[in-house]
């Protein structure tokens, strides 16, 4: 049995901890071996990762290291049939890391021979950053170690195959893709081992008083992850006034108008207090906090502090910002109309301060486990949309 407080600890066992959760076999002690348990690499070298077919390009003196892809080209990365296993680790860097491209290329996941996607979201928001662009950092669950490529540690099992797949949708052709999937094959999961999802949607700008889906309902018996968050605060409505007042809230086993799980504010959410800058925790972090161009990349991995539903799950978090004497002459001179954070569209009085409602361009991608190989979620947006204003 895993000790959970030991668990969280010891950062780096936090692998053990998700194996629990899912209910894989992912928990073995390292010096054990377990039966019927083998190693293999998915790489442009060896795609389908077959004994011993790696490295035989140029007469083994590293004749394929990547692959291109084309405008509009779809290219399996991995795939098993006909057997168990797990997807332990994801590494790729990429010869083009403009938006566009981080935006446009997607990445797609099925499990056990499913028709429809388990992920299918930017390929640079699956791997953790948002708003198209690269940065330094290291979670948990994703990292770029200096900011040039991209790194996947979630456990994935899956009971008779998976395929992974990259799609070029960005209209523009890319030279090079570099990568390994790391997998084992031969794990017997128990009955209750939960599949991997991930899901992408952006609203820009949001509505008033709506709060942003991070997570739109999912029915089903699960964890919930986590989420990683870009915002493009509106700075000709609203300057650099403060965004992030607004409250996460986590609806869960049939809840309808209020929630179960509620927050006190978002940098609370991931951590932090009283605004946030740039920091990169494990669990938790802020990795990019551009306040010149008012854009924030952020993240909270639900690893030591799970989120469990049997039934359905819906995360949500409010548009609010506070608003100080310095920013209300910006404010009250655009022109645009202010409203109170409460019930109804109320306007603010002239260079009044306080807590008001927002809307601005907001984008994330959110990870789960659930007991089904498909989440009969809305697909993923076209590139146009994704890529709009980067």
């Amino acid at each position: 049995m895993i000790d959970e407080v030991t668990i969280m600890h010891k950062p780096r066992t936090w692998i053990a901890l998700l194996a629990a959760a899912a209910g894989t076999a992912l928990a073995q002690p390292a010096y054990v071996i377990p039966d019927s348990v083998e190693t293999l690499w998915a790489s442009p070298e060896n795609p389908a990762g077959a004994k011993g077919a790696a490295a035989q390009a140029n007469a083994g003196r590293k004749g394929r290291s990547n692959i291109p892809i084309k405008a509009g080209e779809s290219v399996t990365l991995a795939e098993v049939r006909g057997s168990s296993g797990t997807v332990r680790r994801i590494w790729a860097t990429i010869s083009d890391r403009s938006p566009q491209m981080l935006r446009g290329l997607k990445i797609e996941m099925y499990w056990d021979g499913a028709s429809k996607p388990a992920v299918s979201v930017p390929w640079g928001d699956f791997f953790g950053t948002g708003l198209g662009q690269m940065t330094a950092f290291e979670s948990v669950l994703f990292a770029s170690p200096e900011g040039r490529s991209f790194l996947c540690f979630v456990p994935m099992p899956f009971r008779t195959g998976m395929k992974i797949v990259a799609v070029n949708e960005s209209g523009k052709d890319l030279r090079s893709l570099y990568y390994d999937v790391n997998y084992t094959l031969g794990e017997k999961h128990p009955a209750g081992a939960l599949y991997f999802h991930a899901h992408w949607r952006r609203e820009a700008p949001t509505a008033f008083q709506k709060d942003f889906e991070l997570l739109p309902r999912v029915e089903g018996k699960g964890r919930f992850l986590g989420v990683n968050v870009g915002v493009i605060a509106n700075q000709k409505l609203y300057g650099k006034s403060w965004w992030g007042e607004g409250e996460v809230k986590v609806y869960l086993d049939g809840d309808k108008e209020f929630p179960t799980l509620s927050g006190t504010g978002t940098e609370d959410y991931i951590g932090t207090g009283w605004g946030q800058g740039r920091y990169a925790n494990l669990y938790q972090g802020c990795h990019v906090a551009d306040r010149d161009n008012m854009k924030y990349c952020f993240y909270r991995y639900h690893v030591p502090d799970p989120i469990y539903f049997r039934k359905d799950i819906r995360a949500t978090i409010q548009q609010m910002g506070y608003l100080g004497l310095a920013e209300a002459g910006v404010i009250y001179s655009s022109g645009e109309k202010v409203y109170n954070a409460g019930p109804g569209l109320v306007e603010r009085k002239m260079l009044s301060t306080g807590l008001f409602e927002r809307r601005d361009d907001w984008s994330s991608c959110s990870y789960f486990y659930l007991d089904r190989a498909e989440n009969g979620l809305p697909p993923l947006a076209p590139a146009a949309e994704r890529t709009k204003g980067l």
